[in-house]
């Protein structure tokens, strides 16, 4: 890299407002044999920092482009739900009073807008002035896309269709603020930036808190953690780091939590998550919709993602949509409260299955399979009985979303993301402040001594074993680690030779 000077035999590293600067060489003199076990202790402590600056400086040059961008994308997206709700007023709330249309007369009013295409649900208007959705299924639609189209409850009138996506139903906008988080609509392709992007972010934060902790305690008396979280305003020189790495620590909860819940939506790894869930048992549980004295498959509760496809559905035997009515009044009596969605079976000796949807400050996702014809209950799936880990990892994507805590959620997300950009911003500025201008105006920041070839095995094995577990699960940590591991070797022959040479 341009402006890089790595010599093997660079001395002690210090990080200031500009960086890591490095203090002269010492004299020589003979190194002593450690008097005891705590000199053993400090140099692998001081190896393996070493090795995280190295690291953090790797990951903060050639990855923070990606995590800059998925904190722009990802502030928007945060606060989606809320703009959504604006945007889409007209097709969402009705200023209509007084009671309810039954059901039925809803989906007939949308079956009039939408002949051609199969029923597969109805999702009721959950308060006073929502509208009821009516969804169809659409052959033209793309992936987890569906047709749906808006009801007044109160006039069994429509007010509009649009296209609705995924398990939350997002609507268009919503929509596309989404597939630019995710791979910035440039399809699979992009893809690969959300997911080096969530990968690694947990990885440079963590070696960030590691870096900015030692530094507290080698400063601070032990008991001064208050240090970790507020800058210190003694040194003004370091203000850019201490900023850096204060708002570091205090977004540091909400980065693993985004990282972690990012990590499922990807591709390779979340390949391996859901593999890992499957032996762990931790899956999204299904209740099962097929009627008593039938075969058939357990229908899906809704997974925690996308939640539905675009293949083109049957279209549900006459009379079926006549049966709504009575499924919505035995979910309400069998306790689901929350915002529901109805699916209608497709064939005969199927039941209709009634669950509650991610909706903003919906913590449960009860679902009940109701017999239309008879009003029969014949399987419920209790929210209480989805295993823990499942429960984790729905309130997770739902945090994720902003619909955990509704508009507090997505404000804290919003801070977060602008939070992490800052980071990122000042951690360029760190960098850019350490160019030699003295030896070239188009030089750039020096990275910290290597730090590889001088720590002990007792540091590198134990983080060889763990970085080549990571990067098997995580491809897009293990591809960029080996392509820093082999520029740094690079970097560090060609000094060799450049030092001969002089």
């Amino acid at each position: 890299m341009p402006g890089c000077s790595l010599e093997p035999e660079r001395p002690l590293v210090t990080i200031t407002d500009s960086g890591v600067e490095t203090a002269p060489p010492p004299s020589p003199a003979p190194t002593p044999e450690p008097a005891s076990g705590k000199s053993t202790k400090r140099g692998a402590g001081n190896a393996f920092q070493a090795l995280m600056l190295r690291l953090h400086f790797y990951a903060g040059v050639f990855v923070a482009p990606f995590i800059l961008i998925a904190a722009v994308t990802g502030a928007l997206y945060a606060i989606s739900p809320t703009l959504e709700n604006f945007t889409s007023s007209g097709v969402l709330h009705t200023d209509s009073t007084g009671p309810a249309k039954p059901l039925k007369e809803q989906i007939a009013a949308a079956q009039a807008v939408e002949p051609t295409l199969a029923l597969v649900a109805v999702a009721p208007g959950q308060n006073a002035g929502d509208t009821t959705r009516v969804i169809f299924s659409d052959p033209s639609l793309g992936e987890s896309e569906r047709r749906a189209v808006f009801v007044d409850p109160v006039t069994a009138q429509t007010v509009g269709d649009d296209v609705v996506y995924g398990s939350s139903g997002a609507l268009p906008l919503r929509t596309w603020i989404d597939q630019l988080h995710k791979d910035l609509h440039l399809g699979k392709v992009g893809r690969f930036y959300s997911e080096i992007a969530a990968s690694w972010v947990w990885l440079v934060a963590l070696a960030g808190l590691v870096l900015w902790y030692r530094r507290v305690r080698a400063r601070r008396e032990k008991r001064s953690a208050g240090w970790l979280v507020r800058p210190d305003r003694s040194r003004p020189r370091a203000r850019t780091l201490n900023w850096h790495a204060v708002v570091g620590v205090w977004i540091l909860p909400v980065i693993l939590l985004l990282s972690a819940t990012g990590m499922t939506w990807s591709k390779y790894a979340g390949e391996n998550v859901t593999e890992l869930r499957k032996a762990m048992s931790w899956q999204t549980p299904a209740v099962d919709a097929k009627l008593p004295g039938t075969t058939g498959p357990a229908m899906t509760a809704g997974g925690e993602h996308a939640g539905h496809g675009g293949a083109p559905a049957a279209t549900p035997p006459a009379g079926k949509a006549a049966l709504a009515d009575t499924v919505y009044g035995v979910a309400r009596a069998n306790g689901l409260t929350g915002p529901l969605e109805i699916s209608i079976p497709a064939k005969d000796g199927m039941a209709f299955v009634a669950q509650e949807l991610r909706r903003p400050g919906q913590y449960t996702r009860d679902a009940i399979a109701v017999d239309g014809a008879t009003g029969n209950v014949t399987a419920k799936l209790p929210y209480a009985e989805w295993p823990l880990m499942a429960k984790l990892t729905n309130w997770g994507i739902q945090f994720h979303m902003g619909l955990l805590f509704g508009l507090v959620n997505q404000l804290l997300l919003l801070a977060a993301m602008v939070g992490l950009g800052t980071v990122v911003v000042r951690g360029y500025l760190m960098w850019w402040r350490r160019r030699p201008t003295k030896e070239s105006k188009l030089a750039v920041g020096k990275a910290p001594r290597r730090a590889f070839a001088q720590a002990p095995l007792v540091v590198l094995l134990p983080l060889a074993a763990g970085a080549a577990l990571v990067g098997w699960f995580a491809p897009m940590i293990g591809l960029p680690l080996l392509a820093f591991l082999v520029i740094d070797v690079l970097v560090g022959v060609g000094a060799r030779v450049r030092a001969k040479t002089a």
